[in-house]
């Protein structure tokens, strides 16, 4: 199972992004598919921070849109989202322990702890912090589109 950074969610969704052409179309292309694939939940929630930004994004997308879009890629009836359960923590602690991360590498450690729970097989990011996190297979599917 494939699961998705918040990277690729807002480039898809930021139509001022210069990915976001490509973005998009990975995005459909995993949502139309019946093969599942993920979103982490700490990633919907970083979308929804980063894409209202008025300090990001002038102007930032408005509340009501980032929220219809996420609804959006809730329609996916191939969308599993990955969630705490009682297997997170340890792996988590692991996870920081081998990667000696602290201070905002937790978020990256803690959407790859998921990812490793839920028995994701590659993470696609455009974000190289996760290749820190061993043994999440990272991908980033943007590389060679332009």
């Amino acid at each position: 199972m494939i699961a998705v950074d918040t990277n690729l969610l807002v480039y898809a969704h930021r139509e001022d992004s210069v990915w976001h052409r490509e973005a998009d179309a990975l995005i459909v292309r995993l949502a139309e598919s019946p093969r599942p694939w993920a979103i982490a939940w700490p990633c919907i929630h970083e979308f929804l921070a980063i894409a209202t930004h008025p300090k990001i994004y002038n102007p930032p997308t408005p509340t009501m849109r980032a929220l219809e879009q996420i609804d959006c890629w809730l329609e996916s009836p191939s969308l599993r989202l990955l969630g705490e359960s009682a297997g997170y923590w340890p792996r988590l602690r692991v996870l920081i322990e081998n990667s000696k991360i602290a201070g905002p590498m937790i978020h990256d450690g803690r959407v790859a702890a998921l990812c490793l729970e839920h028995g994701v097989t590659e993470l696609w990011s455009a974000d190289r912090d996760f290749s820190r996190f061993a043994p999440l297979k990272v991908k980033n599917p943007l590389v060679g589109q332009k």
